[in-house]
């Protein structure tokens, strides 16, 4: 056997080169449009059509579904799309990376292949890389990873081993080619792993291509190669979903699951799909894929050497017939595996796209919320839709429902606080909640600019000048609201702080900050009820204003009481100092509070 290790290190190089090409071709294409994508993205309506095409866009313009699934799961995470948005976009985004295969097909396996211009293409791309403009700088990348993803594909073909000479290295994936259903079972389970291998569902289309047309394995035996593919590239978004949060986990198994149901229904009617893309290919195109091996198969290893190495003009006479016939063939059988990726996925899209809420209660009912986490824990807007704006009075009463689930969620950060306040230093817990704390607070922002945002785009209409002083008031609310948040995150921080100082506070420390606490949970309840009635009384007003009084005068009589405690040495100087933090961050809260109490319209008793 002539195949040595250095051989075998050129083949992983080759896949090497063509990753990488991969990779920076997409990095510069998402720097050209990403924000462009971003938005087309974020500004989806929950149309599932829309849905599947915008996935079919972005992912055709950045030729990656790993990209485009792995970006759904961080929206999701971000609270930009819902599971139900994300769906439609994951399903578009298997049908756009067919466009990968079809671009290898028709540049990397024709007469003419376009790895020739990559050396001059570098050079066109090579100023640009230098430019000091960011666009000029990302398309002189794209045009460098286009460039190296076909040298890439070129080194690969060339790396690959040559069976006709050396028929023992692969022998043992063509022992699997005449095993019936059992073929396609292992060719599928071949095709998932290989793609978990490389992380690139497009390098296992490239290897698959290169097999197919070297004759390594059967048209079908491929076919059921680029099936596994999509079970292999699920991988990615689910391993981007680990350190998201619930509903970018649930994004990634509605992936997982989406491909899996569509491998499956796909199998019981694999011989009939794949016969009748042959006799597609056949009708339409040079030669019958199906044919492909028995061709290679006839002739002797010095033929096949010389047909797939010499140019034309090289060859023997009688060589060049053959050559023709190998070409066509080569040609039918990526055409057809490219047909058959793009139909697969379009009947599959076609047929589950139907089921998408089935889909997301699914996703709701296996990936569930461990104990003590809530279903919350990522930014949708509940009443505000990013499609067409309602009437003027429809719109902002959708924006006072908003900001109720807003203070709702302020409510639930200072519930934490109290949780971290009383739980022991070195509990593990702790962190945990920290960290939930935080990603609230993340949530409690994003909340802030959409409600401002969606408020400007309503004021730009013809409204009354009672509406514009209603919107006026709800976007100080929500102001208020969002430094409710601050200061919990704020207390928070203390509280961390104090944990890494290893100190505990006494018994009396605890006591006074809890009946704080107290103080501010009343003040939270009144404005609950308040945002909820939006509608406040002169009677209301007044209580709570009192209750804001008492706030202060507590922080007042506490922060007396600090100094003498410190005198006595009744604790630490530094406890004293976060419990002074901590009670100062609780009066600011009660200012926030009667703020957005005062923000509603007041009505005489």
């Amino acid at each position: 056997m002539d195949y040595s290790f250095f051989d075998f290190l050129k083949l992983i190089g080759s896949l090497a080169l063509f990753l990488y090409g991969m990779k920076i071709m997409s990095e510069g294409l998402q720097k050209l449009a990403g924000n462009k994508l971003r938005n087309i993205l974020s500004a989806m309506t929950k149309n599932r059509v829309m849905g599947v095409l915008t996935g079919v866009l972005i992912t055709a313009l950045i030729q990656s579904s790993s990209a485009t699934t792995v970006m759904v799961v961080s929206f999701v995470n971000a609270g930009l799309l819902s599971l139900l948005q994300s769906i439609g976009v994951i399903m578009g985004a298997n049908i756009g990376t067919t466009v990968t295969a079809w671009m290898i097909s028709l540049f990397g396996f024709g007469k003419f292949s376009i790895s020739a211009l990559s050396i001059p293409l570098m050079g066109i791309a090579l100023p640009l890389i230098f430019s000091s403009k960011s666009r000029r700088k990302s398309t002189g990348e794209f045009i460098f990873g286009f460039a190296f993803l076909f040298m890439g594909l070129d080194f690969l073909k060339d790396a690959m081993p040559d069976l006709q000479n050396n028929p023992e290295v692969l022998s043992f994936v063509q022992n699997f080619s005449d095993l019936g259903i059992w073929s396609v079972l292992i060719f599928l389970l071949i095709g998932s792993v290989l793609t978990i291998i490389v992380q690139s569902s497009s390098a296992t289309v490239a290897i698959t291509l290169i097999m197919a047309t070297k004759g390594w394995i059967d048209f079908p035996s491929a076919a059921a190669m680029i099936m596994g593919e999509n079970i292999g590239t699920t991988i990615t978004a689910n391993l981007a979903a680990i350190p998201a949060n619930i509903s970018a986990k649930r994004a990634a198994f509605a992936h997982f699951m989406f491909n899996v149901l569509g491998v499956i229904w796909m199998l019981f009617v694999f011989k009939y799909f794949v016969n009748m893309v042959e006799n597609l290919v056949t009708s339409f195109g040079p030669a019958n894929p199906a044919e492909m091996s028995s061709f290679i198969a006839s002739l002797s290893p010095e033929e096949y050497s010389q047909i797939t190495t010499l140019s034309k003009s090289e060859l023997p006479p009688h060589l060049v017939s053959k050559q023709e016939i190998y070409l066509g063939f080569q040609g039918a059988t990526s055409y057809g595996l490219s047909l058959f990726h793009t139909l697969f996925n379009i009947c599959n899209v076609s047929i589950m796209i139907w089921f998408v809420k089935l889909y997301e209660k699914i996703c709701l009912k296996i990936i569930r919320p461990k104990a003590g986490e809530d279903e919350d824990e990522e930014f949708i807007l509940q009443y505000i839709s990013t499609g067409i704006l309602s009437t003027a009075e429809l719109s902002i009463l959708q924006a006072e429902k908003e900001m109720e689930v807003y203070a709702k969620r302020a409510r639930k950060m200072f519930g934490f606080v109290k949780k971290m306040t009383n739980m022991d230093h070195n509990d593990k817990k702790f962190l945990k909640l920290y960290n939930r704390l935080e990603k609230y607070e993340d949530i409690c922002d994003r909340m802030e600019v959409e409600i401002g945002s969606y408020l400007s785009k309503v004021s730009e209409g013809r409204l009354s000048a009672q509406s514009k002083e209603h919107i006026r008031s709800i976007l100080r609310g929500v102001t208020e609201i969002e430094s409710i948040a601050d200061s919990c995150c704020n207390i928070g921080r203390h509280l961390k702080r104090k944990m890494e100082a290893n100190a505990v506070f006494e018994e009396n420390i605890l006591t006074n900050i809890n009946s704080m606490y107290n103080l501010l949970d009343k003040a939270y309840e009144n404005m609950q009820l308040m945002l909820k009635n939006q509608k406040v009384s002169e009677k209301e007003l007044h209580e709570s204003q009192e209750l804001e009084s008492m706030i202060n005068d507590k922080r007042n009589t506490l922060k007396r009481k600090n100094v003498e405690n410190l005198n006595n040495n009744q604790y630490s100087y530094q406890n004293g100092v976060f419990y002074m933090d901590i009670t100062s961050e609780c009066e600011r809260m009660g200012d926030y509070i009667i703020n957005v109490i005062e923000s509603i319209k007041v009505k005489p008793d």
